[in-house]
């Protein structure tokens, strides 16, 4: 059977679709948010020996239907053999290459910066060609940055669960992005997906209700040194009704601007949070982690807007393509059936049953 979309893979920036259309099986590509790495898997026929072997580290590019769904190195080029299934090799790619610098702890400080600065000389120190970072969260200015002999991977990493943000590395760029805004870290829009039942949709599993936050806000204190005295910090959440109780966090913060963004970090963070579910349709390249998921035509309460967290696509020569979405932080009518409550009345021949002893 021909293929149902249109592939392009390139490898060292040579276009290697032509020789690899004869045996090329399937494709997957997978797209994370957060350190997780994006991945890809290349299957081929090698029932003859056929396939070439891409050298150690060579690069490699993948589009669908004219949209680059990947870029990264190549990982690994694991073959196998069995009686029903025949040869098979396949070309593992890693959108970060594990084998560089981002994993060498760094020892530098800086005093009086911002985090743009910081993380600026953190990716330099890791050898990568530059960072992009969310506008607002590379403002925040502190007294003092240093790693502290983390990795830049790790230090980074830490910075983002801190501050509600989304770090990743893709080839020699790292991106640096505030989470469940549906911005890119350039503050460009995300792509936004419309899922429409009937339509391109396979499948839906969703509870918009899952993991809602259980605090109704975050309250983090630091040390005013001028007035000498500590000052607490409440940043408020879009909470489940009837929430009081507030959440403390265990460590103080350096001072009350840190509080404030560390106050944020927890917001985002609690509200992402706050529903979680599947989606499988037909391919849709244009879906990134981070984007935004519009869902129509399912019913009241599940139908809304949601924050994409991972997108798996799925092609192969004989089996069609999809495009596999994982989900959260419901927003909009998502999770509200606003439908009135229908009324019952029981037949007053019916008799009403006496409690039993307890």
């Amino acid at each position: 059977m021909s293929w149902s979309v249109e592939w392009t893979v390139w490898i060292d920036g040579r276009d290697a679709s032509g020789a690899m259309r004869p045996y090329l099986m399937e494709i997957e590509v997978a797209d994370r948010d957060g350190t997780a790495s994006d991945t890809c898997r290349l299957t081929f026929d090698d029932s003859s020996g056929q396939a070439l072997l891409p050298k150690d580290g060579a690069t490699v590019r993948v589009a669908m239907n004219g949209v680059l769904v990947f870029e990264g190195v190549v990982d690994s080029t694991p073959w196998t053999l069995t009686r029903g299934g025949g040869r098979l090799l396949e070309i593992s790619a890693k959108g970060r290459d594990a084998r560089g610098k981002a994993k060498e702890g760094q020892r530098w400080h800086l005093d009086d910066a911002t985090l743009g600065e910081a993380l600026e000389k953190g990716a330099k120190a890791a050898g990568l060609s530059r960072i992009v970072v969310d506008p607002g969260l590379g403002a925040i200015r502190r007294g003092y940055w240093s790693p502290d002999g983390a990795s830049f991977l790790g230090w980074a990493t830490k910075l983002g669960r801190e501050l509600g943000a989304t770090f990743k590395m893709r080839g020699g760029v790292a991106v640096f992005a505030a989470r469940g805004q549906g911005l890119s870290a350039s503050g460009a829009a995300m792509p936004v997906v419309h899922a429409t039942i009937p339509g391109k949709v396979i499948s839906v599993r969703l509870d918009p209700v899952k993991g809602r936050p259980r605090f109704k806000q975050a309250r983090i204190r630091a040390f005013d040194r001028k007035a000498a005295a500590f000052v607490v910090s409440d940043v408020a959440f879009e909470a489940g009704e009837g929430e009081t109780a507030s959440e403390e966090r265990r460590f103080d913060a350096a001072d009350a601007d840190e509080a404030k963004a560390i106050g944020q970090g927890r917001k985002a963070e609690a509200e992402r949070e706050g529903g979680n579910g599947s989606i499988e349709m037909d391919l849709e390249p244009s879906a990134q982690a981070e984007g935004t998921l519009i869902l129509s035509g399912a019913r009241p309460g599940i139908d809304g807007t949601y924050r994409i967290v991972s997108v798996t696509h799925r092609a192969s020569r004989s089996g069609g393509a999809t495009t596999s979405l994982e989900v959260k932080q419901p927003q909009g009518e998502a999770g509200k059936d606003r439908r009135s409550a229908p009324t019952f009345s029981a037949p007053s021949s019916v008799p009403i049953p006496t409690p039993r002893p307890i």
